[in-house]
């Protein structure tokens, strides 16, 4: 037997959480026997660790009531049917009528896609950039919008441990659907070698596994797509430049003026290479100690220059909490394990400034250096 969806459209109609599709389009749905006992319903998934199968499972339960849940795994012939209907649903027409970048690229790097890129940039390490983008990815899908990010600091990826995402991504072929956690989707190289294995690339096997991080995972069209780049303005900047010329730059400094002057740097090099430089996150921005008082351990002021120097605005200043730095090392950002926390407010309010901006209204053609 086959699965009814005429029969079952409440069923059919279940949303799956990790692809955002339909049961009945995914073919996640096999036969539904009748019995004395009740409704048995088999539920087809790609991998027997499929990490949406307790959720799926109650779905099903709930839309079916007194039914039970029997699940097997798929065979090769209906991976494929699932490989072919995802790569299909990844591509696809632009408004205009024409096929997408690359034509067989996802359609999310289409100049007309709604999916906005945003590079979360630093001139050097330690100013808290992945911590930046962790939160603001959150607050910006608690906020209702879909959200990808990219761990494009490959050679120091940390976002699947800030994120909380240890379940790995699950790999169909040529396509990789993203781990997904508190409503985010991620994809990093951390989730394909070992922890404790250094990454020892030349640049064009740091271009490869950057291409295929963008244009292999299941991204689908999502409103913001953040990454999370590597320090300083090496071949991974130059390559996320190519791949993606419609990202837009925000650049995290610290208010110390050291921090600023590096920080400037980036900044030039992404205007070098004709991309937009959309904002600053000052991270670090004070303490406050328990009586209430605002201590600037790392000085002032910093933040706020940068922007003025480049002509842009200051999006965002986040204090230095405890409940941000531990939630770094245990997976539960503190917009999550502490949502009404200053730090947590701060992020909200950023979240909301990016989404109100919009896309940046300029965008290449071609590369140009000059």
């Amino acid at each position: 037997m086959t699965f009814d969806a005429m029969r079952y459209p409440a069923l059919a109609a279940i949303v799956e959480p990790q692809v955002l599709r339909p049961l009945g389009e995914l073919g996640f749905l096999d036969d539904v026997v009748e019995t004395p006992a009740g409704v048995v319903v088999t539920l087809v998934l790609p991998a027997s660790n499929w990490p949406q199968r307790d959720y799926l499972d109650e779905q099903i339960r709930s839309t079916l009531t007194g039914s039970t849940v029997q699940v097997r795994t798929m065979d090769d012939e209906e991976l494929l049917r699932l490989r072919n209907y995802l790569r299909g649903s990844m591509t696809g027409a632009s408004s205009s009528g024409e096929r997408g970048h690359g034509g067989d690229q996802p359609k999310f790097l289409d100049r007309l896609s709604k999916t906005r890129v945003l590079g979360i940039s630093s001139g050097k390490g330690g100013v808290g950039k992945s911590s930046v983008t962790v939160n603001l990815a959150i607050s910006l899908a608690r906020q209702g919008h879909q959200v990808g990010v990219l761990d494009a600091d490959v050679y120091g990826f940390s976002l699947p441990k800030m994120l909380g995402a240890s379940a790995d991504p699950i790999v169909l072929g040529d396509t990789v659907l993203p781990t997904l956690a508190h409503g985010v989707r991620c994809v990093s190289m951390g989730y394909f070698v070992p922890d404790e294995q250094p990454v020892i690339w030349r640049g064009p096997m740091l271009h490869k596994a950057i291409e295929q991080l963008v244009t292999e995972a299941w991204w689908d069209e999502p409103d913001f797509l953040i990454i999370d780049m590597p320090p300083g303005t090496g071949d991974v900047a130059l390559t996320l430049s190519e791949i993606l010329p419609r990202i837009e730059m925000y650049v995290v400094t610290t208010p110390q003026a050291a921090a600023q002057r590096v920080a400037q740097r980036s900044a030039y090099a992404a205007r070098k290479l004709k991309l937009s430089v959309r904002g600053v996150i000052e991270n670090m921005s004070w303490f406050r100690g328990d009586d209430g008082t605002r201590y600037e351990i790392f000085g002032a002021g910093g933040g706020e220059s940068l922007a003025r120097d480049l002509g842009v605005a200051l999006l965002g200043q986040i204090p230095l909490e405890t409940p941000l730095r531990e939630g770094g090392d245990l997976g539960t950002p503190v917009v999550v394990s502490h949502p009404e926390s200053e730090a947590a407010l701060a992020f909200a309010e950023l979240a909301r400034r990016v989404a109100s901006q919009g896309p940046a209204r300029v965008y290449r053609q071609e590369l140009r250096l000059l």
